[in-house]
């Protein structure tokens, strides 16, 4: 993932983070009334996004899938989880731990994954980059939505849903990345340590992708941004 600041007037740094969206990960951002600059990361995001759309090795699915997030968010935040002033914004207090796991979602997730495809393209491992390049490109996406949704616009619920709804999709393009590095062989796609290094890549994004959907945003962050959604947990 990819981090950056934003214009200083719209950034406080709070005593407390959320870092229940992996896209935080080198500051925390209060959500603030009105936001009308793209944050570094957010363009960081943007370049990433517009370089693998532009260079086909990214399905139309995938596109279309980003594009239909941009207006699915702004319809629940009208329809279903309007945002409301008197909804607390915290979801999680100071935690030493947390701020650690985005930092290893940032590494494996997307810095990682860039590197391996950009010794891809010097070594010619073409079928590795196409693997690898829908994850990227969805992982660029979620956060791009993220910043988008991280304003007081937005309700606790809608924000939730971007990486729930990207983490879902990005654990079938992984798996197709898993899949398609155990069919290479050695020697026509790049090196011997390539080859060991993409299947290591796919199974860690897999696995860690797998544990912070299934045991992390959905028993954990989900409940609890409901709840204060709903006014039931009080600070």
């Amino acid at each position: 993932m990819s981090g950056g600041v934003g214009p200083s007037s719209d950034i406080k740094l709070p005593k407390e983070e959320e870092p229940g969206s992996l896209s935080h990960i080198q500051e925390t951002i209060k959500p603030v009334p009105n936001c009308h600059f793209l944050t570094f990361r957010q363009l960081n995001a943007i370049v990433i996004t517009i370089v693998f759309a532009a260079s086909g090795m990214v399905s139309l699915e995938d596109f279309t899938f980003t594009f239909f997030s941009l207006f699915y968010v702004f319809f629940l935040s009208k329809v279903a989880f309007p945002a409301s002033s008197l909804h607390t914004e915290q979801v999680f207090g100071n935690s030493k731990l947390l701020p650690l796991y985005v930092w290893i979602g940032a590494f494996v997730g997307l810095l990682f994954p860039l590197v391996y495809i950009f010794e891809g393209i010097l070594e010619g491992d073409t079928e590795g980059i196409k693997a690898a390049a829908p994850h990227v490109f969805l992982l660029s996406s979620q956060i791009f939505m993220e910043g988008v949704t991280f304003s007081r616009q937005f309700s606790l619920p809608t924000r939730v849903f971007v990486p729930v709804f990207f983490n879902t999709k990005r654990l079938f393009t992984l798996s197709e990345w898993l899949r398609a590095e155990i069919a290479k062989v050695e020697g026509e796609h790049g090196s011997s340590r390539r080859l060991l290094v993409g299947r290591g890549l796919a199974v860690a994004n897999l696995v860690f992708w797998s544990f912070n959907l299934f045991g992390f945003l959905l028993p954990v962050y989900l409940p609890r941004a409901f709840k204060r959604y709903y006014g039931k947990v009080k600070d």
